[in-house]
């Protein structure tokens, strides 16, 4: 067993989802989308402590939805910065001396499955940097100014998160990002940027991210079928 810290990032408002409120309290199946992602990682036993990163305008309202649940107390609230990015950090701060690795996962991403969370922390371990990524099945074109170009679609893959990584490793990548006030896409790039390999483990495109309302009728169709044991 390989012990992990996660750091899931719920601070931002979700714009795009157009709900007029942080789409971390949308309701799935009668659970907020905020708990349906924190089950996952409160029932793996190789998880040790969940760093919760919120708006601390919405602490009581997340205080309230936790108050049921027996894993709350493992449960670190840390107050988020002004991008997605700067929260990494503050998640990083607070996990600082807890734990060898430590993984970075998207609030809105609440399907997640044990079995890759533990592939992601041998990965990590014995690597030092790991990401769940699938392989992309759309013709990816790139434009550049007027010329269209086709990439090969077989050396594409999708990122996800959990990204999951040494703590030294990560805090160096984020370090060096703010001294060059360099913002990156997802925390691998931040690593790559340092001259370290980052390593995919082969993910399921049922861990999606939660993005527009679109989304919440998949989400939807997803737990259905977990609940009638599909897969």
């Amino acid at each position: 067993m390989i012990q992990y810290n996660a750091i899931v990032l719920a601070a931002g408002q979700g714009k795009r989802m157009n709900v007029g409120k942080n789409k971390q309290f949308i309701h799935l199946s009668g659970q907020p989308l905020i708990i349906h992602t924190l089950a996952r990682f409160a029932e793996d036993e190789w998880c040790q402590t969940i760093y919760l990163v919120i708006n601390p305008a919405e602490k009581d309202d997340i205080t309230t939805l936790l108050h049921s649940f027996d894993w709350k107390d493992r449960i670190v609230f840390v107050n988020g910065g002004e991008e997605r990015q700067d929260s990494g950090y503050k998640g990083l701060q607070a996990v600082e001396g807890e734990t060898d690795i430590v993984m970075i996962h998207d609030g809105a991403r609440p399907f997640i499955e044990t079995s890759y969370l533990h592939q992601l922390a041998e990965k990590a371990d014995y690597t030092g940097a790991a990401l769940l990524a699938v392989p992309v099945t759309d013709t990816i074109k790139q434009k550049q100014n007027t010329s269209l170009t086709t990439l090969d679609r077989q050396a594409l893959w999708a990122a996800q998160t959990p990204q999951a990584f040494k703590y030294s490793i990560i805090k160096r990548a984020h370090d060096m990002a703010r001294h060059e006030q360099y913002i990156g896409t997802d925390d691998s790039e931040l690593v790559e940027r340092l001259g370290q390999s980052v390593d995919i483990v082969h993910g399921s495109y049922q861990n999606v991210k939660l993005t527009t309302p679109e989304d919440i009728a998949r989400a939807e169709a997803i737990l259905n079928k977990t609940d009638k044991g599909e897969r």
